[in-house]
């Protein structure tokens, strides 16, 4: 399967469940609340990066969220709050790019069912967050290990439809949140707070996050629909 086919197919498999399946905003929940857990990961692991802290990681049952995490004032703590914000759209960015076979996509759901483990033991504190982490773990483990594997195609769709919905994210929740002022009422949103440490109207702040986040998306759509399948001239398998 072409990484095209493949990427196109997810985005028709998440529109008609979304537009025509009942209950389709409610069968794609889960996946919602993966988004916004890539997006506290942002921040926290932003935050490590920068020798800070990162105590904390609640889900909400709305699919909001946030990181107990923090650097020291200035550019390190600037970059904490941009690293929530273009997390969405860098993960998204590397599936969509790197996924061209089934076994590149047995590797990123294995990667991505670790890492949600993890962090539910290490970091996650919220009953919605304890709670459907572990399914979407699970069901990526699953995928990665035994299931589809009479299909194994079916893995690189599973994969890019996280991509893409990593990128609808970035193109609808992420464009609105990256020019407000305000996450909640009263709590200042990351762009307001990236203003506020290094300077300059939020705006600028909400459009360069945003030019960046639209620039890796088209960068790595160009790069998957430019590439052929990987195929392993050994085994005649794709990879």
């Amino acid at each position: 399967m072409h990484p095209r086919t493949a990427i196109l197919l997810a985005a028709g498999v998440l529109f008609v469940i979304s537009a025509w399946l009942p209950f389709g905003t409610t069968i794609l929940y889960p996946l919602t609340l993966f988004t916004t857990w890539v997006h506290e990961m942002g921040h926290g692991l932003t935050a490590l990066a920068m020798g800070g802290r990162f105590t904390e990681l609640v889900i909400l049952s709305d699919a909001g969220g946030y990181a107990m995490a923090g650097a020291t004032a200035g550019w390190p703590d600037a970059l904490v709050d941009a690293g929530g914000l273009l997390a969405p759209p860098i993960v998204g960015s590397l599936i969509l790019a790197f996924v061209h076979g089934p076994r590149r996509a047995r590797i990123v759901l294995a990667l991505l069912a670790g890492a949600l483990v993890a962090s539910v033991i290490v970091y996650v504190r919220s009953v919605t967050g304890v709670i459907a982490m572990p399914i979407v773990a699970v069901l990526l483990g699953w995928a990665s290990w035994r299931g589809f594997a009479d299909k194994p195609h079916r893995r690189v769709v599973l994969a890019q439809m996280l991509g893409v919905m990593l990128a609808l994210d970035t193109v609808t929740r992420m464009v609105g949140y990256a020019m407000s002022t305000e996450a909640r009422p009263g709590e200042k949103s990351d762009v307001q707070n990236i203003a506020d440490q290094l300077g300059g109207p939020y705006w600028m702040w909400g459009l360069a996050i945003i030019a960046i986040a639209l620039s890796l998306l088209a960068l790595s759509a160009w790069w998957a629909w430019r590439r052929p399948e990987r195929v392993d001239p050994a085994a005649g398998r794709s990879r």
